[in-house]
């Protein structure tokens, strides 16, 4: 659970870095099995070969995929899996007989990304500005962001209702059959903070795409393997997507990897036409980082990690409560699983966020890392511009006794920085 410096100070992982290190650092049994790989075969070209631990995973990975879910493509991280899913929905109706499908939509306040097609379907406008020339023109609609959006005697369901009939606007005013995908975090996760999606919501936007031919895409980079307490996030919601990005936890920073898992409809149609899919990076299946991620996902469900997710999941959502739930600058405590986040606020009957140059976010960084807590505190969480939260994303490994001690810094630092 902990990083040490270079002048020997420990720091206790509650954010996992960017919400990556789900076994923590150091497990013995995915270090062996990467080295294990590296005496077999540490690269081999996948225009060459497949390799027999890249299949493995493969499997292991479609067979607790949601329904439908055929193949799994292997990449470097989540940018380059919302990547190859853009390419993928493309190439898709280009297949069979769609080219005219041109458009995204997305949502704003996501993350996808820093590559072009993911920065561009990504509504993050501080992240975009300065790139804005170079990326794909996107329709972005409202976030599900409950604390903020919801109106005044409008019910969650109401408001979920609300944001599906701003999509349906939209794709009305693009043309059904002119749309690609729908592109959305299943739970939102660096630039928003754990936002949850309101009941029914997703399954309003699943329908809403399939009545008009449109995929969805979720992206779960960031929520998604074990995070919020299932294997998958939309588990959660009842919606199987057509694409599903996944990363970060799928090898838990032991090496760099990321896939999409696609629908067998899409892979037949591809096999159909120009038999393959049309894209590539030179590391795609790196045979040590599917082992390494392999040997993560085997060491989740040996070890009957998901379960205690959901447990420790719980404790942390009390905790925060317990130090946060009447605190004057918190706001809003959110999130499912080791995956929640707090948002901070100048008044709360107000909801008036901090004035930006105050840079609260990074105060409260700076505040953690002197206590020995690495947390992972982001700005811009209302429009890109205005508003911090603090996200947490501990180890699956962590103990009640860590949770005490994460919440207890926490609270010191935020208490300094504001």
């Amino acid at each position: 659970m902990t990083i040490t410096d270079a002048d020997g100070r420990e720091y206790l992982d509650a954010c996992g870095g960017a919400a990556v290190s789900c076994l923590g650092h150091g497990h013995p049994e995915v270090l062996a099995a990467m080295h294990a790989q590296i005496d077999r075969v540490a690269y081999a070209h996948t225009s060459f070969f497949t390799t027999e631990v890249g299949e493995q995973l493969a499997d292991q990975l479609v067979r607790s995929a949601p329904a439908g879910m055929s193949h799994a493509y292997f990449v470097s991280g989540g940018s380059e899996a919302m990547e190859a899913a853009l390419k993928m929905a493309r190439q898709y109706f280009v297949e069979i007989g769609q080219p005219g499908r041109r458009h995204f939509i997305a949502r704003r306040q996501s993350y996808h990304g820093n590559t072009l097609g993911a920065l561009a379907v990504g509504g993050n406008e501080w992240r975009r500005r300065q790139f804005a020339p170079l990326l794909i023109e996107v329709t972005h609609v409202s976030p599900c962001y409950a604390y903020r959006g919801r109106e005044p005697g409008e019910t969650r369901d109401q408001y979920g209702q609300r944001l599906v009939a701003e999509l349906a606007a939209a794709i009305d005013r693009l043309g059904g059959d002119e749309v690609i995908a729908f592109v959305a975090e299943t739970v939102g996760g660096a630039t928003s903070g754990a936002l949850e999606p309101v009941p029914g919501y997703l399954k309003g936007v699943r329908e809403l795409c399939t009545r008009h031919g449109i995929l969805l895409i979720l992206d779960e980079v960031m929520c998604g393997m074990g995070r919020t307490g299932t294997l998958h996030a939309c588990e959660q919601e009842g919606v199987v997507p057509d694409l599903l990005a996944i990363a970060k936890g799928l090898g838990g920073g032991y090496q760099p990897i990321g896939a999409v898992l696609a629908q067998r409809a899409i892979v037949d149609a591809f096999e159909r036409g120009s038999g393959l899919f049309q894209h590539g990076h030179t590391y795609l299946g790196h045979p040590v980082a599917c082992a390494a991620a392999l040997a993560v996902q085997l060491v989740i469900e040996r070890d009957k990690l998901l379960p205690r997710v959901r447990r420790l999941g719980q404790g942390l959502r009390e905790r925060l409560v317990a130090a946060f739930g009447d605190h004057p600058s918190v706001g809003d405590i959110r999130g499912r699983g080791l995956f929640q986040a707090i948002e901070l606020v100048a008044d709360r009957a107000g909801k008036t966020p901090f004035d930006p140059g105050l840079k609260i976010h990074a105060r409260i960084k700076a505040e953690a890392m002197a206590r020995g807590l690495m947390v992972y505190p982001m700005g811009g969480t209302i429009d890109g511009a205005r508003g911090d939260h603090v996200l947490l994303a501990p180890p699956f490994i962590a103990t009640d006794g860590d949770l005490d001690l994460i919440v207890e810094r926490l609270a010191g630092a935020v208490q300094a920085a504001v």
